[in-house]
């Protein structure tokens, strides 16, 4: 999978409305970021959206496809990460309409991860806390 920066480049441009976009590598290609929820990726020069479950129904009405690579065992999809629209990249304004959609799905998925790893945090503090009040308690 190749990553040409230009791609990038176009991409910061066409969502430049949603605000300041962070770029990070992400699988040989790039990852788009606004504050910490990924709404885009960009590999080999296409650029892949965020989509939770019901925006992935209406992605593919428009005639999008889920990312996929190949793995030793055959190829795998990743619905949660589909095409932009091809009328989407011709239309800014398209474009800005689906990426607002997509920031959306990723800032749920963001916030579910921070909510994930303050719990995991909590439950390993629980248990330092537990194993310090049984030494205390012998």
């Amino acid at each position: 999978m190749a990553f040409d920066p230009s791609s990038a480049d176009f991409a910061c441009e066409l969502f430049a409305e949603l605000g300041a976009i962070k770029v990070k590598p992400m699988f040989g290609g790039a990852a788009l970021y606004i504050d910490d929820a990924m709404f885009a990726m960009i590999i080999n020069d296409q650029i892949f959206m965020k989509a939770g479950a019901e925006l992935i129904v209406a992605y593919q009405a428009a005639g999008s496809v889920p990312f996929s690579y190949d793995t030793k065992k055959g190829r795998r999809s990743i619905a949660g990460l589909t095409s932009l629209p091809e009328s989407a990249a011709d239309d800014a304004d398209e474009a800005m309409t689906w990426a607002k959609r997509s920031l959306v799905d990723a800032r749920i998925t963001a916030q579910q991860k921070r909510e994930a790893k303050a719990a995991k945090a909590a439950r390993a503090s629980q248990k330092v806390a537990s194993a310090l009040a049984r030494a205390v308690g012998q």
